[in-house]
């Protein structure tokens, strides 16, 4: 299998792709062309366990990674998490599912990617013949930073480091972050929001003169974002898991289309579900679930993707983009793969915060994706009706995933297509906002949130955040996000 970028340039292999992360021009790596998953090889899949579905599903990209090798690494990795099942499937009401997606080390979907990458990424350095030190470098509105952070921490011949946002993020989050523990690992907070340390981590892969500065320095760089195909290809195995787990407890029949709606920030989650209905998968609809920074929510209503907006910052602070990065690759696709037109159309971003696709190029968006959004107020109604009838507790981002599948099911109450709700983080890593929403109540205190949720909902909380508490802060530093390469050559050196 070859990757090609989506602004042109040449093809490389997966283990390029996934090493380099991102391409020279600045385009984001895609498969030339779609595996596909056969009726046979779904039907086999039905009696696999997670890692060994998770193997078949990233083989079929990552071609030249041996088969036992790789299922070794996904069990390894999906090993970490509770009953080795990274993702479960929970029913909530009839046609309803959760797809779990936190019961990993660091309580977030992004686990499912991050506890692998760091075999791919070796692995890939191997093939291309690669013995110099790899610097991953990761922008996180929140999750992605923990959980690459935990992968990588004390991995041979790799460091990393970490930029968030440094009022953007939960107060979990921050402390997972700064709190962190291994040898090889550097987390720096950043003036800004999201996407301005998303911005300043892209200029410095598309920079000659830092790209060359660690280079003399015998470092590459590479990436733990969705923009490496190595993040996203691990996403895609657990849409097809969802699907087997409906057919194998007879609430689907095999062939039989399901919905599927994902809480949408950088657009990688949901982009894995587009590229699972591509292979074949039978994926009626995927629903777009934004909070208040809707921008992905007006452009599949308009064609337009405008960030001259207002940004907020709202209690599901990994929704909180206005970049979506990951949006590329469909636009790639839809514009019939053509280059230069996706180029412009970044460029078009970059210089002027906004683009226009054409009617003809919406409407093919349309057959797949819909989107909505919920306020502050609407993904608290939501996390507490579901709490109400179901006792079911989730975090504000599922809570927005929940509101826009209710405004589904009010539009269109005849539909009796399966609904599976992608839940993307534990809800104790959002202790005061979830226990505001089933409770009422408010707390100022991280910890006793927890203490208190825990009392509201008798949900297991998970040592990995409990413990936070007694761990010391080893990460303080605040910078401006036009100092970042200076931060990265002083760990470098260090």
């Amino acid at each position: 299998m070859k990757f090609v970028s989506t602004r042109g340039g040449e093809k490389v292999t997966g283990a390029q792709a996934v090493v380099t992360g991102l391409s020279a021009n600045g385009g984001l790596y895609v498969p030339e062309k779609f595996p596909q998953v056969t009726a046979a090889e779904m039907e086999a899949m039905l009696e696999m366990g997670y890692a060994e579905r998770a193997a078949k599903i990233i083989k079929k990209y990552l071609d030249e990674y041996d088969s036992a090798e790789l299922l070794s690494a996904c069990e390894s990795a999906y090993s970490k998490f509770e009953k080795s099942d990274p993702a479960p499937l929970v029913r909530i009401d009839d046609g309803v599912y959760m797809l779990e997606l936190w019961h990993g080390p660091t309580c977030a979907f992004k686990d499912v990617a991050l506890t692998l990458l760091p075999y791919l990424l070796r692995k890939g350095c191997d093939l291309c013949g690669i013995k110099e030190e790899i610097l991953v470098l990761v922008a996180t509105s929140g999750d992605t930073g923990k959980a690459a952070l935990e992968g990588f921490k004390d991995a041979d011949g790799v460091k990393i480091t970490v930029f968030y946002p440094s009022d953007g993020v939960s107060k979990m989050q921050k402390l997972q972050m700064c709190t962190q523990d291994g040898k090889n690992v550097n987390v720096v907070a950043v003036k800004g929001n999201f996407d301005d340390c998303q911005t300043a981590v892209k200029e410095i892969f598309a920079s000659e003169t830092c790209v060359n500065e660690l280079k003399r320095k015998n470092i590459v760089l590479s990436s733990a974002n969705s923009i490496n195909f190595g993040r996203l290809v691990p996403q895609i195995a657990y849409y097809f898991s969802a699907y087997c787990d409906l057919v194998s407890s007879e609430q689907i029949e095999m062939g039989e289309e399901v919905d599927f709606t994902v809480p949408t920030g950088n657009f990688g989650n949901v982009l894995a579900a587009y590229y699972a209905k591509k292979m074949g998968l039978p994926v009626r609809r995927l629903h777009c679930a934004s909070n208040e920074n809707k921008i992905i929510a007006d452009f599949l209503s308009t064609g337009v993707y405008d960030t001259r907006r207002e940004f907020y910052k709202t209690t599901a602070p990994s929704m909180d983009i206005l970049v979506s990065s990951n949006l590329e690759r469909l636009l790639f696709e839809v514009s019939g793969r053509n280059a230069k037109l996706t180029a412009q159309r970044m460029a078009q971003l970059k210089d002027n915060g906004v683009y226009e696709i054409t009617a003809e190029e919406l409407e093919k968006i349309r057959e797949t994706f819909d989107g909505g959004f919920a306020d502050e107020e609407t993904s608290v109604e939501a996390m507490y009706g579901v709490f109400e009838d179901a006792g079911y507790t989730m975090d504000p981002h599922t809570g927005c995933a929940m509101k826009v599948a209710i405004d589904w099911f009010e539009k269109h109450k005849k539909d009796e297509t399966k609904m599976v709700i992608v839940s993307t983080a534990n809800p104790y890593k959002f202790p005061q906002d979830v226990l505001y929403a089933v409770t009422g109540n408010d707390v100022k205190d991280s910890f006793k949130g927890i203490k208190r949720l825990h009392a509201a909902t008798a949900m297991a909380v998970p040592k990995c955040l409990s413990g936070l508490r007694d761990k010391p802060l080893r990460f303080t530093e605040v910078v401006d996000r036009k100092k970042l390469f200076e931060e990265i050559l002083a760990f470098v050196e260090k």
